[in-house]
């Protein structure tokens, strides 16, 4: 048998330009003498696609889609990933399912068991798992009985799993069943690390039944989450025998019988697959939302000069703009380190400073402000000016607003709403500080020069917003805020926990009380790139008005 793996980049809601993508990949398997083409999960409306599920005449648009693929499909067979109605009387309205199709037709659907309702994912509030009577049947596929799952379906091996979500293990009940093919289609998110743990996870249910397995996963980013595509075939023991390309779309033809002809595409890891993650979340998402161009702030400092460098590689110099807003408080070398970062990537530059409008405001406020001592509003007032002026230029031309804060101010607050936090796209949200250093550095390397200019890596974080002023003024040192913030968000670890791993237990407190007192910020934010296994945004759902406080245990520390 041979089996295209349609590993395709869906846009979400697109059904017309979803389904002339999949015809087109149809056409190009059948060219290779493919005879079966599979699509991911959801592929004829795009993954997620959240609460578009719940206008019907969407469903219908979807399953006229199925129907219209339907009547193409000649002289080979389609599996693809569409919503169906649950015809029960009883339950969710709708089933995440995957359609066969052959010579015309629909011949067999299959739905979904397993339903994720954690992180990111929240299939539930939509979606109905397959009926007992209809679980896990095995469909014909060239004279050779295959099972077919949903993404989900595939997590759930006892022993590499530390907690299972699920009693049912929807391959063994397929196996059970006679399947002697096992084939995925999925839309699994990008995060650091896990295209590894799918291999590993996948290789051991592959050898656990003793079939091969055919994995299909969307490619390109949907708004927050970016998905990395690796689609990829196993055999019987384990071995993978076939992989396509990651972060971009592939059509992987793999021949079953004949293993040593098949592609084998190795994937990005570590800082590379971050890089790659970001250029695709950032360019899809520009492109996705109707724009052609965007615009950003540059301070001198690394975080502009990273979401810079990104921008120009995901769009291209020509669509972006980068300003430098200087004040009384800008050093010269950050207009320097702005104007030279500008020049190495070839790009659109202003320089627009904010003293006017900033004496301004002071003068506005001045009677309402009296009697009382400049701080944190005066500081504030400037990067507001700044967001307005970014705001402006964005209304204006158009171009999409990108922010520029990372995972490590996020987290604690140190940013400023309606300020620095202004835009439509927060590129790094999800990049911890001494990682943003990390792949400044990478970047520079893998070009061979200067991009991003050396004294911004080297140069010690400010906001430049009083006189001398430093991150660590206010912060502690974030090699250890981030070590803190990743026990804190990415792991769920008390303050007790973390202490008792070494860490000074004020600055533990600390940072926990910035972190909840921030929500507020966090739900205004724009939304943010996800490359971590937990990210601020709709993945992470802590309520606002909220009094839960953790304190310093006695036994470890004499702060409550």
């Amino acid at each position: 048998m041979r089996i295209a793996l349609a590993q395709i980049n869906p846009t979400v809601g697109d059904i017309p330009a979803n389904l002339r993508k999949a015809t087109d990949f149809i056409q190009q398997a059948q060219s290779q003498q493919a005879d079966v083409v599979v699509f991911p999960e959801l592929s004829i409306i795009g993954y997620p696609p959240k609460d578009l599920l719940l206008k019907p005449q969407f469903i219908d648009d979807n399953l006229s889609a199925v129907e219209q693929l339907a009547e193409q499909v000649h002289g080979i067979d389609v599996i693809v990933g569409y919503a169906e109605r649950n015809r029960l009387p009883v339950g969710r309205p709708l089933h995440n399912a995957v359609a066969v199709i052959r010579e015309g037709k629909v011949v067999s659907r299959h739905y979904k068991t397993l339903l994720p309702t954690y992180d990111v994912f929240d299939e539930s509030r939509y979606f109905e798992p397959s009926p007992q009577q209809e679980r896990n049947e095995v469909v014909q596929v060239c004279d050779t009985p295959v099972g077919l799952s949903i993404c989900e379906d595939l997590w759930n091996d006892e022993r590499l799993i530390p907690r299972r979500l699920y009693h049912q293990n929807p391959l063994a009940d397929l196996e059970a069943r006679g399947a002697k093919l096992m084939i995925n289609c999925s839309a699994s998110p990008f995060v650091v690390g896990k295209q590894d743990f799918r291999i590993q996870l996948f290789a051991s249910q592959s050898r656990q039944f003793n079939v091969p397995l055919v994995y299909v996963n969307q490619v390109g980013g949907n708004d927050e989450l970016v998905f990395d595509g690796c689609s990829m075939v196993f055999d019987q023991t384990g071995q993978v025998i076939a992989q396509a390309k990651d972060f971009e779309e592939d059509l992987l033809v793999v021949d079953l019988e004949h293993p040593q002809t098949n592609r084998r595409h190795d994937h990005a890891r570590g800082l590379e697959s971050i890089y790659k993650a970001l250029i695709l979340g950032l360019k899809d998402y520009v492109r996705k939302c109707g724009f052609t161009s965007v615009v950003l702030g540059l301070s001198g400092g690394i975080d502009s000069a990273l979401v810079c460098a990104l921008a120009v590689a995901a769009l291209g110099a020509d669509k972006v703009t980068g300003v430098a807003m200087p004040s009384r408080y800008s050093s010269d070398h950050s207009l320097e380190d702005a104007r030279k970062l500008a020049t190495n990537l070839g790009i659109r530059f202003y320089v627009i400073p904010i003293e006017p409008a900033h004496r301004a405001m002071e003068q506005m406020l001045s009677e309402a402000f009296a009697g009382t001592e400049s701080g944190l509003t005066e500081e504030n007032m400037q990067a507001r000016q700044r967001g307005n002026i970014l705001m402006s230029l964005s209304n204006k031309f158009g171009s999409l607003l990108l922010t520029t804060g990372n995972k490590s101010e996020i987290a604690v607050g140190y940013c400023t709403l309606y300020g620095d936090m202004c835009g439509g796209l927060a590129v790094i949200s999800d990049v911890p500080k001494t990682t943003v250093w990390e792949l400044a550095r990478w970047i520079n390397q893998q070009a061979g020069r200067e991009l991003i200019p050396q004294r911004s890596i080297d140069k010690v974080p400010s906001a430049e917003l009083r006189p001398n002023q430093t991150d660590q003024d206010s912060l502690p040192p974030y090699e250890v805020l981030d070590a803190i913030i990743y026990r804190l968000i990415e792991e769920d670890k008390s303050v007790r926990q973390i202490i008792e791993e070494g860490f000074d237990p004020e600055t533990v407190l600390r940072v926990t009380q910035l972190i909840d007192r921030s929500e507020y910020k966090r739900r205004q934010m724009a939304p943010g790139l996800k490359v971590t296994s937990r990210a601020f945004g709709f993945g992470r759902r802590m309520p606002v008005a909220q009094n839960y406080r953790q304190t310093i245990p006695s036994d470890l520390g004499n702060k409550t």
